[in-house]
């Protein structure tokens, strides 16, 4: 009986650290997208610099490009990446990957117009030495806001 008791308790409390574990890179991932579109919306392409993986790839509704581009489209202002209010945000991990998913109204300066449109957003870090790393941004726009 005490073994049947100590066996039931040690794989609650490893239940519960599993989850805790996958709620804590959770909260990081959706702090670490957060953080990256107010880097995108004050164009702070240094901090972007270090958080996009070099071979990342970015998809939009004009086309796809590595990072080298979207930093340069986002220091030259093509793009200015206004504001992004986040409705809805959910994450799976995946070993070392994680996929993040938001839903946004994004206010944007493109070619010197602004524009809002509704989205949902891929974003797809990698961990790499103990750090995350954004390998692909992907906008998919929506026709209904909801």
């Amino acid at each position: 009986m005490k073994n049947t008791l100590f066996s039931f308790l040690f794989i609650l409390s490893a239940s519960i650290g599993m989850l805790a574990q996958t709620s804590t890179a959770d909260q990081e991932i959706i702090q670490l997208s957060k953080d990256k579109w107010q880097w995108m919306a004050d164009k702070d392409a240094d901090k972007l610099s270090l958080l996009f993986h070099e071979k990342a790839v970015f998809v939009h509704m004009g086309g796809s490009w590595g990072k080298d581009r979207e930093i340069n489209i986002i220091k030259g202002g093509m793009i200015h990446y206004k504001k992004a209010d986040i409705h809805s945000v959910s994450v799976n991990i995946i070993d070392s990957t994680a996929i993040l998913l938001n839903r946004i109204t994004l206010l944007a300066v493109v070619g010197g117009n602004e524009v809002t449109n509704p989205f949902e957003v891929t974003e797809v870090y990698v961990k790499q030495n103990g750090t995350w790393k954004l390998g692909s941004l992907s906008f998919t726009k929506l026709n209904n806001p909801n």
